[in-house]
C-alpha cells in the first residue's frame, strides 16, 4: 500500500510540475509555438521556420509500428491532399530515431516527415512527454502560417486527429474570409 501512495504523490509532482520545469505553464493558444530542429527518416532537418506561411499539424505519437500509431498515421496519410489543399504540412514527432521512422514510413507509404526527437527535448518543449517512461504523448498542435499555436488536442484520437484538423481548418480558413468582408 505504501508503494502506491508513493506512485500517487510522484504522479501527481509530475502533472503539477511538468516537463518543462517547476510548475510550468501549459501550452496556450495564441503563444508561439516551441522551435525545433530534428532529422527525418531521411536524415534531413527540418525546422518551424521551414514552415512559415503554412498551417502545420504537428503531432506527437508514442511509437512506430504500434497499432494507434499506425492508424493515426496512415489517416494522415489518406487524407494528405484534403490538407494540403487547406495549405496544411503534417510532420510527425517521436522519440525512435531515424532508421525506425525510415522503416515506418516505408512500410505505409507515408507522405510527409516523422521527426526523430530521440532525446526528448522537443516533446519536453510541447507537454508531450511522459517523464517517467520516455515516451511521447499523442498530443496534436495546430500551428498557424506566422508560427502560433492555433489549437491543441490533447490526447488525440488517433481514428479522429485528421479530420478533426481538417474541420478545424475550414472553420478558421471561413471565419478569416468573414473577417476580411
Amino acid at each position: 500500500m505504501k508503494v502506491l501512495g508513493v506512485l500517487a504523490t510522484l504522479a501527481t509532482l509530475i502533472m503539477t510540475f511538468g516537463s518543462r520545469g517547476v510548475l510550468a505553464e501549459p501550452l496556450k493558444v495564441g503563444q508561439a509555438a516551441p522551435d525545433f530542429n530534428l532529422p527525418d527518416q531521411n536524415g534531413k532537418n527540418h525546422k518551424l521556420s521551414d514552415y512559415h506561411g503554412k498551417w502545420l499539424a504537428l503531432y506527437f505519437y508514442v511509437k512506430d509500428d504500434t497499432p494507434g500509431c499506425t492508424k493515426q498515421a496512415c489517416k494522415f496519410r489518406d487524407d494528405i491532399h484534403q490538407l494540403r489543399d487547406l495549405d496544411a504540412e503534417v510532420i510527425g514527432i517521436s522519440v525512435d530515431d531515424s532508421a525506425s521512422h525510415a522503416d515506418f514510413a516505408r512500410k505505409y507509404d507515408l507522405p510527409f516527415p516523422l521527426l526523430a526527437d530521440s532525446k526528448g527535448e522537443t516533446a519536453k518543449r510541447y507537454d508531450s512527454i511522459w517523464s517517467l517512461i520516455g515516451l511521447a504523448k499523442r498530443n496534436t498542435y495546430l500551428i498557424d502560417p506566422e508560427g502560433r499555436i492555433a489549437k491543441i488536442y490533447l490526447s488525440a484520437s488517433p481514428s479522429r486527429n485528421s479530420a478533426e484538423i481538417i474541420e478545424d481548418l475550414k472553420k478558421m480558413k471561413d471565419s478569416q474570409l468573414h473577417v476580411k468582408d
